[in-house]
């Protein structure tokens, strides 16, 4: 599969090392599928007077064998994750998180929730018709060897 990773510069060997932590899926290099909202993160560099870049990337995802955890909805499960990674408490030890990402719109929900400002229930009903958008946060360097080919760059 096609993946994208939105940058202030040209990302040719991705290297986990460079991760930030307290992201919705923990440290880890993320990419997306969805090339518009790669762009869209883009243009944040660009509001910051950087230079944005979208790096494509070929995932062998039919290989990945390696452990996975998979969000397909903006549920308990998915909010009680990213409540804990971007806490610095990373729930698991899987070398890939798949699912939605908490974009702006997402996380002004999630950020009353995180403040005490409203209930699990609350944020929950407020995202059950959110489509999530797609991140997928690779942890492992090993599966960036293994799994990764870059394949080019554009600068925006």
């Amino acid at each position: 599969m096609i993946v994208y990773h939105a940058s202030y510069t040209e990302v040719t060997s991705p290297n986990t090392s460079h991760s930030r932590e307290f992201l919705d899926f923990g440290p880890g290099f993320y990419v997306t599928v969805i090339y518009e909202q790669a762009v869209k993160y883009a243009e944040r560099f660009k509001r910051r007077g950087k230079n944005a870049w979208i790096n494509t990337y070929e995932l062998d995802d039919a290989s990945l064998k390696e452990k996975v955890t998979r969000f397909d909805a903006y549920d308990e499960r998915w909010i009680d994750y990213v409540m804990a990674c971007r806490t610095g408490q990373v729930p698991d030890d899987a070398d890939v998180v798949i699912g939605g990402i908490a974009d702006d719109q997402i996380f002004r929900t999630i950020d009353l929730y995180f403040s005490g400002l409203i209930s699990k229930q609350d944020a929950l009903q407020r995202l059950v018709y959110s489509k999530p958008n797609m991140q997928i946060c690779i942890r492992s360097q090993m599966i960036i060897d293994q799994y990764l080919t870059f394949k080019s760059s554009e600068k925006l």
